[in-house]
């Protein structure tokens, strides 16, 4: 990989409110949770944060307000060493926020999310200036299509992070180069028994070459070279699962760059995703390059599937 390797990222940016629940309470209930932990989240910006500690040159654009929220989105960034030269500030705009309730029994989590923002970003060529790809969430969808445009005339590969089947999806997958969906997207974008594999089918049949569906504790399904690869997830007690596919973006983003075979490239992905469940928050968790080896070499895969 070139050491001067630079990924771009427009999306969302986040400041999350996390704790720790035994179930879920009933309405009309109050519940104690253990103590809040704060720190930044969104897709875009926890996939850059990712590179970010495995090495990778980053730079972000999005929308904060002018509030404490933004503030504490903004350090976050600045002390991963993302750039955040291209983000907006609103006046008088609110920032994202998420209060994540994570359940103790099986690490997964509820989120409650709120936009608060009044307007999008709009990319210009400075912002893609010397990135080897853009990754996108298509949260602002017309900032994400005009910035994939660009992209494209300028010969930049595209990712996309697609959590959620939205309004303009139709017209941002085809410009993009790399999807990787949620399962949740999937069962939303496509139907029948072999749903995901008709997902892959649709997203390659529109020309996409890189295809993967992830499915959280079970794994991941990827089509590459006409066929359909799984990989299994890899076998560990998970505290928390918050911010795994954004993290396993990182990870992919990473493979890429370096043209790793695809097989390695989920394989590795894989590892940093389930490395970051091991402790508490979107972020906390994620590795360091030095350690991810270790990890794969020593953690065996689950058999869920």
């Amino acid at each position: 990989m070139n050491n001067n390797a630079l990924v771009a990222g427009l999306g969302q940016c986040s400041l999350d409110f996390l704790s720790f629940v035994d179930t879920f309470p009933d309405e009309d209930t109050k519940c104690e949770v253990s103590p809040w932990i704060i720190e930044g989240g969104g897709p875009v910006a926890t996939a850059l944060v990712t590179l970010s500690r495995l090495g990778v040159k980053t730079r972000f654009m999005g929308v904060i307000g002018d509030d404490e929220a933004g503030e504490k989105i903004e350090k976050g960034l600045i002390a991963e060493g993302v750039d955040i030269s291209y983000m907006l500030t609103e006046q008088g705009g609110g920032s994202q926020t998420a209060c994540i309730l994570i359940n103790k029994k099986t690490a997964g989590r509820t989120i409650f999310w709120s936009r608060s923002l009044k307007g999008e970003c709009a990319a210009n060529e400075s912002f893609l200036e010397g990135a080897q790809i853009l990754h996108l969430d298509g949260l602002m969808e017309d900032a994400s299509i005009h910035a994939a445009e660009m992209a494209k005339s300028l010969g930049i590969p595209v990712m996309l992070d697609a959590g959620s089947v939205r309004p303009k999806s139709h017209q941002l997958i085809p410009l993009c180069d790399y999807v990787v969906c949620s399962e949740k997207f999937s069962e939303k974008y496509s139907s029948g028994a072999s749903v995901h594999t008709e997902t892959l089918k649709r997203l390659t049949g529109l020309g996409v070459k890189f295809a993967a569906v992830t499915l959280g504790a079970k794994g991941s399904l990827t089509h590459i070279d006409d066929r359909v690869f799984y990989h299994p997830a890899y076998d560990i007690w998970a505290v928390d699962t918050t911010g795994a596919g954004d993290v396993f973006h990182g990870g992919c983003l990473y493979g890429i760059l370096n043209n790793w075979p695809y097989e390695k490239i989920i394989g590795f992905a894989t590892a940093v995703a389930a490395m970051k469940c091991l402790k508490a928050g979107g972020r906390a968790g994620i590795p360091l390059i030095s350690d991810i080896n270790e990890f794969m070499s020593k953690t065996p895969l689950s058999s869920l599937w």
